[in-house]
């Protein structure tokens, strides 16, 4: 059984968490100890019904202002697929915590109040969901009990949302009217709304198409440790243990080594007590060479016939997530997959002010800006343009000082 990975974008009280609330409540997805604390919450709609984004409120501020500060995670399956879903802070200054739970999403549902239509927020969502290479967006235009069910008002913003996704780049937008605190269209198709042909929410998220990579082109995988024993038994063992990060490897694949450019082929996979002919993207396993090659922790395994970049000055995007802003002066440290050396940024290009989409060019970078920077690496990294392959595209920015992660990146391009 696959998995879905999820999140929720929308603006300060479109609902996010309700319409979460409302897909755990209606599929049954919630244990017998959360249904008691829902029933003697004191929490209550205007309509006397019963509060579903308790549910996701995990923190006592969120609880007490009923908003959604940290990214909340809800487990869940049906018979037909696993979920996972994030629900994020749709306020400008936790930009930060949405980028974190998009990062390893594969679809995104946007919510539009459907009383308000598209606004900043959603453009602003919108364009980070097309940053971060989210494929699938599901457009809730939530609240439509508060416009009657109106199918005008419903065409309105789906073709108004539809000139944004064009501008940001989004390409599989579907669009599904609902109302989270009424359950239309969550999980079972609303009787109110009989114009709407659809499907609802639910089902939806159960058939969407995932996309696994597991093409030669995009074989890699980052090696986490060598694995000599060096006992009597085991004397020549030499493996090298990982996760295959994206693609797939087989058994006699001729692999190059990276950055040290050397060759050679794949004489075993294991994976426990087994030794599959083939690695698929997810698979942890133990890689055996058919030469011996000085391979360290960090370097990358690729199929041969298709190459990584190297290089050791990057063009990437990147969100700043530190109160202290960013230093073109300071030596930080750049994690790439399991590969940490010492960067600097060696320029801000520009910035993205992500209400209006316009580029800003200012060398000030601080907490929740986005934009354009070149970066300097002290030894060459093997990775992919993020567009390309997001497994092998980022990397984070720790501060060498006390080991905080601090920005998020994203590569795009070489610079020469």
């Amino acid at each position: 059984m696959d998995i879905l990975k999820f999140i929720t974008a929308g603006s300060v009280d479109d609902g996010k968490s309700t319409l979460i609330g409302r897909l755990l409540y209606d599929s049954d997805s919630i244990l017998a100890d959360q249904l008691e604390a829902l029933q003697t919450s004191n929490r209550k709609n205007d309509d006397g019904s019963i509060d579903l984004a308790i549910l996701t409120d995990g923190l006592k501020a969120e609880r007490e202002q009923g908003i959604t500060i940290d990214v909340a995670y809800k487990y869940f399956q049906t018979e037909k697929r696993k979920f996972i879903i994030a629900d994020t802070p749709g306020h400008i200054q936790y930009t930060r915590n949405m980028v974190t739970g998009a990062s390893n999403a594969n679809l995104a549902i946007i919510l539009i109040d459907a009383r308000k239509g598209v606004i900043e927020q959603t453009i602003r969502h919108s364009f980070l969901v097309s940053l971060l290479g989210i494929q699938q967006v599901v457009v809730c235009i939530n609240k439509m009990d508060m416009v009657d069910f109106s199918e005008e008002t419903y065409n309105q913003i789906v073709a108004a949302y539809q000139e944004l996704a064009l501008k940001v780049g989004l390409k599989n937008v579907h669009y599904i009217p609902v109302s989270a605190l009424k359950g239309d269209n969550i999980v079972h198709n609303s009787l109110n709304m009989s114009w709407y042909k659809g499907e609802s929410l639910l089902p939806f998220l159960e058939t969407v198409d995932i996309a696994i990579d597991d093409s030669k082109d995009h074989a890699r995988f980052p090696v986490q440790w060598v694995v000599r024993p060096q006992t009597e038994d085991l004397h020549d063992y030499r493996g090298y243990a990982g996760r295959v990060s994206s693609g797939s490897f087989r058994v006699n694949d001729k692999v190059t080594v990276l950055p040290s450019g050397f060759s050679s082929t794949i004489s075993q996979i294991e994976q426990f007590e087994s030794t599959p002919d083939e690695a698929l993207a997810g698979m942890s396993v133990t890689i055996h060479l058919k030469d011996e090659i000085d391979i360290s922790r960090g370097d990358i395994l690729a199929n041969s016939s298709y190459l990584p970049h190297v290089s050791q000055q990057i063009e990437a995007d990147l969100c700043w997530m530190d109160t202290r802003q960013l230093d073109t002066y300071l030596t930080y440290f750049i994690q790439h997959n399991s590969k940490v050396t010492r960067c600097k940024i060696q320029e801000v290009l520009y910035k993205v002010n992500i209400n209006t989409l316009e580029k800003e060019y200012s060398e000030e970078f601080r907490l929740n800006d986005i934009g354009r920077v070149v970066i300097k690496t002290a030894e060459p990294l093997a990775f992919d343009f993020y567009q390309d392959n997001k497994a092998n595209g980022g990397g984070i920015i720790i501060d060498s000082r006390n080991n905080v992660t601090i920005a998020a990146l994203m590569f795009r391009n070489v610079v020469d």
